[in-house]
């Protein structure tokens, strides 16, 4: 059995379909449904098992999950980066991983997990090394602190264990999270809604509009952990952690451009950049996916025009 946790969030949930376009639906899905809406992303997927994340972090520490597992995909997370509650961003972020960690070490199961690009901070290299990586906020400590943890684990490790460091991640399945979702899918709606798409002004040397990131649309990123999956499955053990982005960096401008020729109607507003987020928002990120290639991943990319096209599409379906 498969056990996927954080599956019914936006890239688990990505997951679960992966696998089941190849045929596999013996999937435990782990994840806290208090938010019910996350029920709409699980809709059209199969799986075997559902278990509340709590309930599954005790059997796995009593020893009583009664399954034989054949991989873990550890998506489960606080994700808010204005979290700033450190205890239980750490319980649930850090305390949780290491308990699934050494579950998978102890019966030599392959475990990739979510790591994020968050760790470098302000940059401006974006480079799997601890001389890059700078968090500035509570989630991005969590995500560093674990991948260090992981580190030191490495040269002992029988199994694969695989940290991915997500760039900034768009697509379908994201509806439930909110003020969290990706820009794409907020200015969708403001459009949709009558209004003209918002971006932030000049801030931090850039232009409006033009503060960039590494986006990579979700289905391109599973590509990937899939991939990785493959290769443990074939004892080609690749475990390390890696930058999971496109290696280009785009300006927000570009997103706000593209749904607006989707739609054929609004204009880009630019509003004052919040103060809240100063001081904790990275204004530029780009991976280097070297390290990415270099395990032979050849998987493609797509370019972020193209990207929020084919999420646009993807979401009027979804709507009508």
């Amino acid at each position: 059995m498969y056990i996927v946790t954080g599956g019914a969030g936006f890239i688990g949930s990505n997951i679960i379909k992966a696998l089941n376009e190849r045929g596999i639906d013996d999937i435990l899905l782990v994840d806290d449904l208090t938010d019910g809406k996350k029920c709409l992303n699980l809709s059209d997927l199969n799986i075997a098992d559902y278990m509340d994340m709590y309930d599954f972090l005790e059997k796995v520490k009593q020893g009583a999950l009664a399954i034989k597992v054949t991989a873990i995909f550890h998506e489960g997370a606080c994700s808010a980066t204005t979290e700033w509650n450190g205890k239980y961003v750490m319980d649930v972020n850090y305390q949780y991983s290491k308990v699934l960690l050494h579950y998978c070490l102890d019966k030599k199961i392959p475990f990739s997990y979510a790591s994020s690009a968050s760790v470098y901070g302000s940059g401006p290299i974006f480079k799997e090394q601890r001389s890059h990586e700078k968090p500035i906020n509570m989630y991005a400590y969590s995500k560093f602190q674990f991948d260090q943890y992981v580190r030191n684990i490495l040269p002992k490790a029988e199994s694969q264990v695989v940290g991915f460091r997500y760039f900034n991640v768009y697509g379908p399945r994201e509806q439930h999270k909110g003020s969290m979702a990706s820009v794409a899918f907020h200015l969708r709606n403001q459009i949709l809604n009558g209004e003209n798409p918002k971006l932030f002004g000049a801030y931090d040397g850039y232009e409006a509009g033009g503060q960039s990131r590494d986006f990579i649309y979700v289905e391109d990123l599973v590509a990937a952990k899939v991939w990785f999956l493959d290769q443990a499955l074939s004892n080609n053990n690749l475990s390390d952690i890696y930058n999971l982005g496109t290696g280009k960096a785009e300006p927000f401008k570009t997103i706000a451009t593209s749904v607006i020729q989707h739609y054929g109607k609004g204009e880009i507003e630019f509003i004052d950049f919040p103060e809240h987020l100063k001081g904790a928002y990275q204004s530029f990120t780009q991976a280097d996916i070297s390290k990415l290639r270099a395990a032979g991943y050849t998987g493609s990319f797509r370019n972020l025009a193209t990207g929020v096209s084919d999420y646009m599409t993807w979401l009027d379906k979804q709507s009508g």
